[in-house]
């Protein structure tokens, strides 16, 4: 019992995964409006009920999942791509270039990224592309300081030392020697952060800032349920335990790769 549970986050991420690679080819309805069936209950026909346009719940939950799918997968990787790589040269070249990197990171750090988000996609408009710049102007900075924390411990490694005295260049010495030392950290906080961007791509499309109709994402879901709540509550519940299970599972998947990838942990357990 414990085994299955165990691979349950692992098996709901990839339904997610399969659920926005094949969503383009199954047989979805999501814009499909009709109004003989405008907020109808769930039932065996529609598994999650219907919409207050008559549109099917199901088939714009799973759209809404490739959205986010989408949109998370795109935040994380250029997040990931140009914070390390400012984090690794702000640790390899030090001086006045460090001080400049680390000034900025301390700027965006006094505000709540969220906020931050929310004032750029606001100020870029509406849109799935304007949502992802906006997310990943925001994003790079954690990968950035965590990159230039764990160079800075790696830079002085015999190694590296006789990689700089035999000539090798600065973009060689970061990408052979010192990126596979600080890589697996790195790759614990891009599982973390795909939960917070899966959080705040929601909450922008709640506020009317990323998927424009008739698009479907789960948070315009949520902010389209509200105001039927009480007549209409699956509407609600159902693009909200998504957002739930997905994030649960992303999490429970990063803390169960940062406890494999720590070695203090493995030393610890034996």
């Amino acid at each position: 019992m414990n085994g299955v549970l165990r691979q349950l986050p692992l098996a709901i991420l990839a339904a997610w995964s399969l659920a926005a690679l094949l969503a383009p080819w199954l047989p979805l309805a999501p814009d499909q409006i009709g109004l003989a069936r405008i907020l109808e209950i769930p039932q065996p026909a529609a598994w999650l009920g219907y919409d207050d346009l008559g549109r099917p719940v199901l088939d714009r939950l799973i759209v809404g999942a490739r959205t986010s799918f989408i949109v998370a997968a795109a935040v994380v990787f250029l997040s990931l791509l140009v914070g390390t790589t400012i984090g690794l040269f702000s640790a390899w070249f030090g001086g006045w270039f460090d001080r400049v990197i680390v000034f900025i990171t301390d700027v965006f750090l006094a505000f709540p990224g969220i906020l931050l988000a929310i004032a750029l996609a606001a100020v870029l408009g509406p849109g799935i592309s304007n949502a992802v710049f906006a997310l990943a102007a925001v994003g790079w900075v954690g990968f950035a300081r965590l990159a230039r924390a764990q160079a800075l411990s790696v830079k002085t490694l015999d190694h590296v030392t006789a990689a700089r005295s035999l000539g090798s260049g600065h973009w060689v010495i970061a990408r052979r020697h010192i990126l596979p030392l600080v890589l697996s950290p790195l790759i614990v906080q891009a599982t973390f952060e795909l939960a917070g961007v899966v959080i705040a791509e929601a909450t922008l499309s709640f506020l009317g800032l990323g998927v424009q109709p008739p698009e479907a994402s789960l948070g315009a879901m949520i902010r389209d349920g509200t105001r039927y709540m009480l007549v209409a509550p699956h509407m609600v519940v159902a693009p909200g335990l998504a957002v739930f299970i997905i994030v649960l599972s992303v999490n429970l998947l990063g803390d169960r790769l940062r406890d494999r990838m720590d070695v203090r942990f493995d030393d610890h357990k034996q």
